[in-house]
């Protein structure tokens, strides 16, 4: 990888060493223009000023510090900072600024992580809109088709709501032929208008076949359809057009709303008699890569990630609006919109990554990826997540790749998660 981009963090111990260097500054200018005040020398042979004036600036200065950036003081007994620096909600000129919160800051120990990543989690659960409680798991068989090499079994279950989700259950040869369960994937497909199908069936993208491609390594395989997309585009809207659920839901997200319909296909997937339910990881490119790790955060069913192209902070990104409303007809968090119109954000997605750790996950990011540009940046996620792994014990659980090409999936990256996913799910 790059080396990091990423400036230090300001801490506090600096931050006051440099407001005491201001009040040198500040006294020897009173000191100058106001001889006739009464003075006290207060252990420095320049900073000569009265007792009550001293306390007023420091008061001043040191309140003006801490409320105008994103630190915070908070120290032990002696004098080591034990909390995070960083203030919610993060200003972006401090982001653009100072580059990524660190995952670790005032980290000291396993359990300040914990507390820390408990913090992390209110926030972004607040940000979804919550998610509901889902019914029990109702499948229904469309259709069955034997191929060549795996079965394509297309099938309907229930979420949230009356809504039901349409999906292609993909099942190895000799999947039920004796009593050895199957490891499984859930597979989310990028922004398309097929769905399922552009990830499950040859009649995909060459290089996002990746559904179709785990089934013929062995897995059983559950591609559903997005809300927006493939059987579930709204009528008389075109694909990713989410406007018909922000009017019924307005208080709700599409992020929480996928996150629950996730939920329930892996609920679907955990229940198939073929399936191994301790072996299930999550794999997705572009709005199935962040759909990936956003489900891993809520859900520790998912024992692997893989994540292709899908990770755009905040920090310094050429396309701010993308989380929240824009002139595109689909609309992730629509809080965000309010939030980044007063030059704040409620976190960075270092944050919402790290919620799955420790858990294995893979990512790959490209160079000359059109929509997420700040690739950069996101090498600065990639780096700070790693030092959560190694801090936590685990640094071969996660692995990162940033390469040279554009906003795809390449055989290359494409075999390197395929064998990640082996390792972790079929030994």
């Amino acid at each position: 990888m790059y080396p990091s981009t990423t400036e230090p963090a300001i801490y506090a111990g600096r931050e006051v060493t440099t407001l005491l260097h201001y009040f040198a500054i500040l006294i020897d200018l009173m000191n100058s223009r106001f001889p006739e005040l009464p003075l006290r020398n207060i252990q420095h042979p320049n900073m000569y000023i009265t007792p009550v004036i001293f306390h007023m600036i420091c008061f001043a200065l040191l309140y003006n510090s801490l409320t105008a950036g994103d630190i915070q003081v908070d120290t032990t007994s002696n004098g080591v900072p034990t909390a995070p620096l960083w203030l919610r909600p993060y200003k972006l000129a401090n982001l653009n600024a100072r580059g990524i919160p660190p995952l670790l800051e005032g980290v000291r120990t396993p359990e300040q992580w914990l507390a820390k990543s408990e913090e992390i989690r209110a926030v972004w659960l607040d940000y979804l809109g919550g998610l509901p409680a889902r019914p029990a798991p109702a499948v229904r068989v469309v259709s069955e088709k034997r191929l060549d090499d795996h079965i394509r079994r297309k099938i309907v279950y229930d979420t949230v709501y009356g809504d039901t989700v349409p999906a292609l259950l993909l099942l190895p040869l000799d999947a039920g032929a004796n009593s050895l369960k199957k490891p499984a994937v859930l597979a989310l497909h990028p922004t398309n208008p097929d769905g399922k199908t552009s990830i499950a069936t040859p009649d995909g993208h060459h290089n996002r076949m990746y559904a179709l491609e785990l089934v013929r390594r062995g897995y059983v395989v559950l591609a559903p359809d997005a809300m927006t997309s493939g059987e579930r585009i709204f009528p008389g809207h075109s694909h990713f057009d989410s406007s018909p659920f922000e009017a019924q839901h307005p208080n709700w997200s599409t992020v929480g709303k996928n996150l629950t319909d996730h939920l329930q296909a892996m609920d679907v997937l955990c229940a198939q008699p073929e399936v191994d339910a301790e072996r299930v990881g999550v794999i997705g490119h572009s709005f199935g890569a962040y759909n990936a790790y956003f489900l891993s955060s809520v859900d520790e069913r998912v024992k692997a990630v893989v994540s292709s192209c899908g990770v755009c902070p905040f920090t310094r990104t050429q396309d701010l609006p993308h989380w929240g409303k824009r002139d595109y007809p689909y609309t992730h968090f629509p809080r965000i919109s309010e939030d980044t119109a007063r030059g704040v954000v409620p976190f960075e997605f270092n944050e919402i990554i790290a919620l799955t750790a420790p858990r294995p996950q893979f990512y790959y990011a490209a160079q000359a990826d059109r929509y997420f540009q700040n690739w950069r940046e996101v090498g600065d996620v990639f780096e700070d997540v790693s030092k959560l792994y190694t801090f936590l014990g685990k640094p071969e659980n996660f692995v990162s790749y940033i390469g040279v090409g554009e906003h795809d999936f390449p055989l290359e990256v494409r075999l390197m998660a395929y064998n990640f996913l082996d390792q972790i799910l079929r030994r």
